[in-house]
């Protein structure tokens, strides 16, 4: 227990390697690579509301030496997953899209550009090509 005046310890994050992620997971920690991005949403203003941000959504292919996974990135997150960085991903979770699964972050979560990881991304290991159905166990 924390007493007054101190601050609770936080949990040292546990990394892991993108083909350990499964469907319908989150809290997920890990460094990646950014192999390519595509923005797929751009939605602009009028400069009439000014209070209101543009809306920007970009798929980005991310992976580390395990494969690779769509991460959706949002607005700022965007300028940061360029092609070639390396990211640290955290607080991470699993959206499925179409029956496969999506890396997202959401306002509990963070992404940040850190240090050239030495690794080689396992680019034919793409955990959003996989399709999963969703099965109803009646008992």
């Amino acid at each position: 227990m924390a007493t007054q005046g101190e601050r609770p310890a936080l949990r040292k994050p546990v990394f892991i390697k993108v083909d350990q992620l499964k469907p319908g997971t989150s809290g997920h920690t890990l460094t990646v690579k950014v192999v390519s991005s595509k923005t797929v949403l751009q939605k602009g203003r009028p400069a009439a509301t000014s209070s209101a941000r543009p809306t920007r959504i970009a798929e980005c292919i991310v992976g580390d030496e395990t494969g690779v996974i769509v991460f959706t990135a949002r607005n700022e997150q965007v300028d940061m997953l360029q092609p070639g960085a390396t990211a640290i991903i955290r607080n991470a979770k699993i959206d499925m899209f179409k029956g496969s699964m999506r890396l997202a972050v959401d306002k509990w979560g963070r992404v940040e550009v850190t240090e050239p990881a030495n690794f080689t991304v396992k680019e034919d290991n793409n955990l959003s090509l996989v399709e999963y159905e969703l099965v109803h166990v009646v008992e």
